[in-house]
């Protein structure tokens, strides 16, 4: 019997989309307003799910506050507050969209939980605007 647990969480962060390989004219004509020089912010909202079977012992697939104090320790204190291009070595050399940024979140986690559990990363940029990763 396996079943679904959720953790959300919140973390602002500033960014720039822009890829230095392009001018600055397709850079405008592809990420538009995502690519102001002098960035833009979004306030992202985390969903971090993890399957796995029920251990009989606890009730528990996972602990959740093991799982919110991971989120808060590995992803929040990197991102939170930060500017993605200048303040993390995550994204120095890698474009932060929502879809890079969901997958750099989800080997960070993948490290540190047990790969009984299926993991899936969903972010959303904005309300109407998310992603979702789930390693494939």
């Amino acid at each position: 019997m396996k079943v679904a647990v959720f953790r959300k969480e919140h973390f602002n962060a500033a960014h720039r989309l822009y890829n230095p390989a392009w001018t600055d004219e397709k850079n405008d004509a592809v990420f538009g307003k995502c690519n102001n020089p002098n960035y833009h912010g979004h306030n992202y909202e985390l969903i971090v799910q993890l399957k796995g079977e029920v251990n009989p012992e606890t009730g528990y697939v996972y602990d959740m506050k093991v799982l919110s104090d991971l989120i808060k320790e590995q992803v929040l204190s990197k991102f939170d507050h930060k500017n993605l291009n200048l303040d993390t070595e995550e994204f120095k050399s890698l474009i932060p969209s929502a879809e890079n940024i969901a997958v750099v979140i989800w080997k960070i986690l993948r490290e540190k939980i047990d790969r009984n559990y299926d993991l899936i990363v969903r972010l959303y940029e904005t309300e109407r605007n998310f992603v979702e990763y789930d390693g494939n």
